[in-house]
Formats: structure tokens, sequence, C-alpha cells
């Protein structure tokens, strides 16, 4: 009897945990049982045990539900742990998704690989399709960068200032490791100053505006970029300053200031060369006054050697008296 007891005692704990267990795993499937019937009558079914193991993996059930069905929907057939995967690389499943369809309904060729690449390269693949569907104007130069035209100088010195608008297109097959929209924008500005340095006069450029699209578009700047360029349009084109006229003034001052210097260095050297020629005529005259002297000094030795009597002493300050005379004579004279 007491083991019959034990038994049935045993038997109602299993049965209370059994029933516990069932419990819990009912409240679990309840909370995902919506998720099951939308998606199965949505016609893009998914297990409950795959929603249950989608929480345990960290993935948001209802993310890839939802877009299960929206895909379906569209046509499309995409495996739920393809969209798993992309979640947990930390990608945009609802763009990816959004982006297919989007690809499929303007007969785009869009694989789910390639779209997954582009997204984990962090490229907004959702606006690379809409972009490829409706084309995007890109103003150039690009308003944000503080420069509102584009300068260049034709060949006559005038400078022309510049608008242009860019119609591309998104290349799905170059939006992985494709050059941006800066880069498009730096070359078309380089087409246009090119352009227009090469016109031999300005109003060549202003009669036809439209020589600036077709040379730089026949160029092909949009090679290595992950767009293609549709058309180039100059939006604005106006005549900005002369500037061979200021480059010939600020080289005629330029001249003008070495003439100035080299006349003031000729100058100086002149000024130099006749300091040093009243120098040298002074020095000349020192030479002079004391060769002078040296003759009293002579006169004093020959009358003390008896070598000059004073007869000759007086010829000689009559001849110097004669001389000084005469040379007044020639002053008074001039």
């Amino acid at each position: 009897m007491t083991t019959m007891l034990a038994i049935d005692t045993w038997a109602l704990i299993g049965l209370g945990v059994l029933g516990l267990f069932g419990l819990i795993l009912f409240i679990i499937l309840l909370q995902y049982f919506q998720l099951w019937l939308q998606a199965w009558l949505s016609g893009a079914p998914v297990g409950l045990v795959e929603l249950v193991m989608m929480r345990l993996r960290k993935v948001e059930p209802s993310l890839i539900v939802l877009n299960r069905i929206a895909a379906k929907k569209a046509g499309l057939d995409i495996p739920t742990n393809l969209m798993e995967a992309h979640f947990l690389a930390r990608g945009n499943v609802s763009n990816v998704v959004r982006a297919l369809i989007a690809a499929g309904k303007a007969k785009i060729d869009l694989p789910w690989d390639r779209a997954v690449a582009i997204d984990l390269a962090g490229r907004d693949i959702l606006d690379a399709v809409n972009t490829s569907v409706n084309p995007k104007v890109i103003d150039c130069p690009n308003p944000t960068s503080g420069r509102q035209t584009i300068d260049a100088v034709a060949k006559d010195g005038i400078q022309l200032r510049a608008k242009a608008r860019v119609t591309v297109r998104t290349n799905i097959a170059r939006l992985v490791g494709g050059a941006t929209e800066e880069t498009i924008v730096a070359r078309v500005g380089e087409g246009i100053i090119s352009t227009i340095g090469s016109a031999a006069d300005h109003k060549e450029v202003l009669e036809n505006p439209d020589r600036i699209s077709k040379t730089v578009l026949a160029k092909g700047l949009d090679a290595g970029t992950a767009f293609e360029i549709l058309s180039i349009d100059i939006a604005d084109i106006d005549v900005g300053s002369n500037i061979g006229a200021q480059l010939q003034q600020a080289q005629a001052e330029a001249d003008t200031k070495r003439f100035q210097a080299q006349a003031e260095q000729r100058r100086a050297l002149a000024v130099a060369e006749e300091a040093e020629h009243q120098a040298s005529a002074q020095k000349n005259r020192a030479i002079v006054v004391l060769a002078e002297a040296e003759v009293p000094k002579a006169i004093a030795d020959a009358f003390r050697n008896g070598r000059l009597g004073v007869m000759d002493y007086e010829r000689i300050r009559n001849m110097q008296a004669d001389t000084s005379m005469r040379t007044t004579i020639a002053k008074d004279g001039v």
C-alpha cells in the first residue's frame, strides 16, 4: 500500500513537471504563433521552431518574417538563413530586400550576393537602385564646398565663371570599389577649365556653351566611378575679370621696380666711383704737398753745402714770382 502511494506521488510530480514544461513551451510557441500564422497565410511559411531558434541566435524574428513576406509578394523567394546571415553581419536586411524588389520591378540584374556586398561595403543599396531607375542631378561645383562657380581663363585673358549640372545614374556593377560623386564633380570641373582654357577667344565659349558639354562628355569622365554620366549641361556662364590685363599690369609694375632698382644701383655705383676719385685726388694732392715741403729743405741743404748761391736763389724766386703772375693772369682771363 505504501509502495503504491509512493509511485502515485512520483507520478504526480512527473506529470506536474511535464505540465509545467508544456505550459512554458506553449507560452513560447504562442509568442511566435502570430508571426508563424502571418507568414503561412502570406505564402511565405516559416516554422515555429525556426522562429524560436532565431531568437536564440539573437536575430529579430519579426524583421526576418516581414521582409520574407514582402519579398515573396514581389515574386522573390529569399531563404531565411540568408537574411539571418546578413543580419548577423550587421547589414541592413530591410534595405537589401527593398532594393531587390525595386530592381526586380525595374528589370535590373541585382542578385542577392551583390546586393549584400554593396550593403556591407557601406553604400546605400536602396538609394543606388533608385538612382539607377531615376537619374539624379549633381551640381558642379558642389555648393557645400563654398565655391559657387568654376573659374577659368581663355587664351585672350578673359575669365569665365561657369556652373554645370551633371545628370548621372548608378552603375550597379561598379558600385563596390567605384569612385563617388566627389570624383565626378572634380573631373567635370577639370574638363570645364581645360575646355575654356583651350579656347582662343572667350566669345567662342559664350556663343557655344554646349561646346564645353560635348568636349567634357567625350572624355569618358565616368570611368572607374560608381556612376554613368548621362549628360553635362552648362547652367550658367558669366564673364569675370580681365585676368590678362591684370597680369600685364602686374608685370609692368614689376618691370618698373626692377628698372628703378637697376638705375639706383648704377647711381650708387657712380657716387661710389666719384667718391673714390675725390679720395684719389686728395691723396695725390697730399703727395704734392709733401713733395713741395721737401723743396725748402733741399734749398737750405744746398746753401749749407755751398751748391747754391744767393744769386741762384734770387733767380729761382723771380721764376716762381713770374709763374705765379702768369697763373693769376690766366685765371682772371678765364
